[in-house]
C-alpha cells in the first residue's frame, strides 16, 4: 500500500538514529519535502542549579538558538533543504500534538524507542502521549535495535 500525504507531516525529532528513520519515512510519504516538519522539543528548564551556579545563566533563548543550530547542521544535506526544522520548549508529547494541530498536519510520524519496565515508568513515553492526545493519525515506527 502506497501512502501519499497532501498536507503536512510532523516528525518529532530527538537526535536519535530512530528519529532519523522517522524523518526519512516522512519524506517517503509526503508529496513534497516542504510538507515535512521536523520538530525538536526542549523540556521546560527547572532551575535546580548547584550552589554557586547562577540559574539565570541558562537562558531559554540560548538553549533554543543552540539547539536550532544543531538541528540545522543535522539536516544540512540537500534532500532536507525544503523541510521545516523547528525547536520549541515544553512537554514533548503535548507540544508535538499542539504543533501538529497548528500547522494543519495530516499525520505525525514518530519512532518508538522500545523502552519498557522502570525506564519507561521514569522517562515516560513521548510516542504514547502523542498517540493518546493527537487529533490526526500517528504512525509509530517500531525500529529494530
Amino acid at each position: 500500500m502506497a501512502w501519499s500525504i497532501s498536507k503536512a507531516v510532523l516528525v518529532p525529532y530527538d537526535f536519535s538514529s530512530h528519529s532519523q528513520v522517522a524523518v526519512d519515512k516522512a519524506l517517503a510519504i509526503a508529496d513534497s519535502p516542504s510538507q515535512v516538519h521536523i520538530l525538536h522539543v526542549l523540556p521546560t528548564f527547572i532551575p535546580l542549579a548547584p550552589e554557586g551556579f547562577p540559574v539565570e545563566a541558562i537562558d531559554d533563548q540560548v538553549r533554543l538558538e543552540y539547539t536550532q543550530k544543531a538541528l540545522d547542521e543535522e539536516f544540512a544535506d540537500l534532500r532536507y533543504a525544503q523541510c521545516s526544522k523547528e525547536v520549541m520548549i515544553g512537554d514533548p508529547g503535548t507540544t508535538c500534538v499542539e504543533r501538529a494541530k497548528s500547522i494543519g498536519a495530516d499525520l505525525i510520524v514518530i519512532p518508538s524507542h522500545g523502552r519498557s519496565g522502570i525506564t519507561r515508568l521514569v522517562l515516560g513515553s513521548v510516542a504514547e502521549r502523542v498517540v493518546r492526545f493527537s487529533h490526526v493519525p500517528v504512525l509509530v515506527l517500531k525500529i529494530a535495535q
